[in-house]
């Protein structure tokens, strides 16, 4: 279980990174800076981690 917070973790963070560069906001010289493409796909990473982060909390034991 440990492991999906993790990945969720993992996906959540370089989503909003990859909005950030798709919409200018964190400039740099990669070729993914304000390519509106990169938001999508950002914004599609952090739904994947949401998704895996529900499903760490269904699978967790009943005390």
């Amino acid at each position: 279980m440990r492991t999906r917070w993790i990945i969720a973790a993992i996906l959540v963070v370089v989503g909003a990174v990859w909005i950030g560069q798709g919409l200018g906001l964190i400039r740099s010289s990669s070729f993914m800076t304000d390519d509106i493409r990169w938001a999508l796909v950002g914004g599609g990473l952090i739904i994947a981690g949401l998704v895996v982060g529900a499903s760490a909390v269904r699978a967790r034991p009943n005390p």
